[in-house]
């Protein structure tokens, strides 16, 4: 009897395991490569799935989302015989389980080893300088073999990406000392440029300011001698108008001379000529045949002629 129990307990741990066999069930994104005495047979995709037990095993589990590979820094020599360090990032997608077990050993390996072949023979042809600057350019190229290589594979490179190109510790610091030469030379261009464009400002400035003062003292000058003209032609006419007479205007000369001998520089003063007229004019007003002017005690002198001697 106990041996019958123990015949039932062996059968249903079979049947369970052989329930656990039959039913697969593969995530969401993931595939499962299904071989049957070591022969392929078909590729399992996501959700349940029935299989024979004890004949059909599960080879490989795939991970169908897009993966992210860094690779360690790989030395590589330019077209001008220089070592440069260069980290590389793929990011690859396999679209083929199958091609992707049976086809390649260790795609991740072959990914790497390819990246690496292909980034000598791409940096080979470059120069150091152009190696720096043309970072889309190598991936680019990089990303076409690739994709071209592991088509077969069952993979898809869908980008390539240069993390750091690192020249040798000697180029570096030549690198920095040219761009702190090139950044100074550009402060002194535009610091020059600054300087001459201000002195030009300048320049006109005072162009404009002078051609402003001198129309200012040319309108002045204009409006003072206008302002004169107008002044003479009114005093003209006041005085065609009051039609003075010769008493007058011996009367209003004597006047002025006393004005014209005001001041300190004054030391010397010169008698007119015509003083003698107006004196004359004056004193035929008063009545005074002598020429005496009342006010006056000295009699202007007629100039006196002297005969010169004459010579035998």
């Amino acid at each position: 009897m106990s041996a019958v129990i123990i015949v039932l307990i062996i059968l249903v741990v079979l049947v369970f395991i052989a329930l656990i066999k039959t039913i697969q069930v593969i995530p969401q994104a993931s595939a499962a490569i299904v071989e049957r005495f070591g022969r392929y047979t078909r590729t399992l995709n996501a959700g349940l799935n029935i299989v024979v037990p004890f004949i059909d095993s599960i080879r490989n589990r795939i991970d169908l989302r897009e993966q992210v590979v860094p690779f360690p820094p790989q030395p590589v020599i330019t077209q001008d015989n220089l070592v440069v360090n260069i980290d590389t990032v793929i990011y690859y997608q396999v679209t083929d389980a199958r091609a992707a077990t049976y086809e390649v050993a260790s795609y991740i390996q072959a990914i790497e080893q390819l990246t690496v072949t292909t980034l000598r023979n791409i940096i080979g042809g470059m120069d150091l300088e152009r190696t720096l600057t043309s970072r889309e350019e190598i991936n680019a190229a990089l990303r076409g073999v690739l994709d071209e290589a592991t088509g077969k594979w069952g993979i898809r490179v869908n980008r390539v990406e240069l993390k750091a190109i690192e020249p040798p510790t000697s180029i570096q610091d030549s690198m920095e000392k040219q761009m702190r030469a090139e950044r100074d030379k550009r402060a002194a261009i535009l610091t020059a440029e600054g300087t001459r464009q201000s002195a030009i400002l300048t320049a006109e400035g005072e162009k404009q300011s002078a051609i402003l003062r001198a129309e200012g003292e040319s309108k002045a000058a204009a409006l003072r001698a206008e302002g004169e003209a107008q002044a003479v032609r009114t005093v003209f006419e006041a005085i065609h108008a009051g039609d003075p007479d010769q008493k007058l205007l011996s009367y209003q000369y004597l006047q002025m001379l006393p004005k014209i001998a005001e001041g300190d520089a004054n030391k010397l003063w010169i008698v007119p000529s015509e003083i003698g007229d107006a004196l004359k004019g004056l004193s035929g007003a008063f009545g005074n045949k002598d020429g005496n002017v009342p006010g006056f005690n000295t009699k202007i002198p007629s100039p006196e002629r002297r005969d010169e001697p004459s010579v035998d």
